[in-house]
């Protein structure tokens, strides 16, 4: 039996990313080649697509470096067409790139990589395996594929110079990425972008342990444990906490204090996870929705600033979430968190200066 994925069972069956990208445009496939390729930044310092009239044989750059003049750079050639890439359908790019690094127009490319979406065909596939029967074959072939399609305005004859700096080009640059590759890279290392492009819900998200909270508050919790003992302190006239130690033993104090660091790092953990997998704006606007709904509550003239925190944080878990991504990964700890993550970002206060 096929596994059921929950997902599924809400939206129905997922399109695959691979059908999705057999639907795309031309101008669709070379944006997304350029922004699977920009991606991988430790291998490039940049990316550029300049894909359309004029291109010289480039759709998509990938430098290397940018030493002037004679910088380093890859080539992403994309070609979307309903069948897998045939000879036929490539060798005027190949002649173009022979052509214009002759020219020098640009430097020659370390690698030249054909992207389609249903691949290369069985025989361009063999002869990308064989250099040299790749470069005897183009050889062959020159004048029905590339003499008179390199340039509008110019033949190209294979001839001269030109027939000895061929004759020493190496054919090894040329190479195919399977489209396969692309969209597993694509979704390992951007699965924002990945999510945005082909869906398929959000990964399952890790439970926070006990283990994963640090057992003693942190330098970046201070803000608002801080607020939290000023808050407890005007709970009872003989309250006078100044630290976390003094709330040892002191109930109903140090639980409400523990939940609190609890909810703060599940929060943490659900920031972390947003960033990971949509992008952190997606978790800032969610806690926008609970900071419009709590933030009336925080400024109520009552001198119990504890009552006003459980209040705050009862109208925080009572949230619904309608329109966010994160709806289906978050839970009322995560809720009640986000009001100690706002109090630490100094965008609430449990009590001001002013009334201490």
């Amino acid at each position: 039996m096929a596994e059921i994925y929950i997902d599924e069972v809400i939206t129905g069956p997922l399109v695959k990313p691979i059908t999705i990208i057999y639907s795309y445009s031309d101008k669709e496939w070379e944006a997304f080649i350029e922004e699977w390729v920009d991606i991988k930044k430790r291998n490039y310092v940049e990316v550029e697509q300049i894909g359309g009239a004029g291109d010289m044989g480039r759709d998509v750059i990938a430098y290397i470096n940018k030493d002037k003049p004679s910088y380093q750079w890859d080539c992403y050639q994309c070609k979307h067409y309903k069948n897998p890439i045939a000879p036929n359908n490539i060798y005027v790019e190949f002649g173009k790139i022979i052509y214009y690094t002759f020219k020098k127009e640009y430097p020659l490319p370390n690698k030249y990589f054909i992207a389609a979406p249903k691949g290369v065909g069985r025989k361009l596939s063999d002869l990308l395996n064989k250099p040299t029967k790749l470069k005897e074959d183009v050889r062959t072939t020159w004048d029905k594929y590339c003499k008179t399609n390199i340039t509008k305005t110019t033949t190209i004859d294979l001839k001269g110079d030109f027939l000895d700096y061929f004759e020493k080009f190496d054919f090894s640059i040329f190479e195919r990425i399977l489209p396969k590759t692309i969209i597993e890279e694509f979704k390992q290392k951007s699965s924002a972008n990945y999510i945005k492009r082909f869906g398929g819900g959000l990964p399952t998200r890790d439970k926070l342990t006990g283990n994963d909270i640090p057992y003693t508050t942190q330098q970046y919790e201070i803000k608002y444990t801080n607020q939290l003992i000023k808050a407890y302190n005007t709970d009872k006239l003989s309250n006078s906490f100044s630290n976390e130690n003094d709330l040892i033993n002191q109930k109903p104090y140090i639980d409400h204090f523990r939940r609190a660091r609890e909810g703060f790092h599940n929060a943490e953990q659900l920031r972390n996870f947003s960033r990971d997998t949509l992008g952190e704006h997606i978790f800032e606007s969610f806690q926008q929705e609970i900071y419009d709904r709590v933030v009336d509550l925080t400024e109520e003239e009552q001198i119990n600033k504890f009552q006003v925190a459980k209040n705050v944080e009862r109208q925080a878990m009572d949230l619904p979430i309608e329109s966010n991504p994160l709806k289906t990964r978050c839970n009322v700890t995560d809720k009640k968190g986000i009001c100690h993550q706002l109090v630490n970002d100094s965008k609430l206060y449990w009590v001001k200066d002013d009334e201490e």
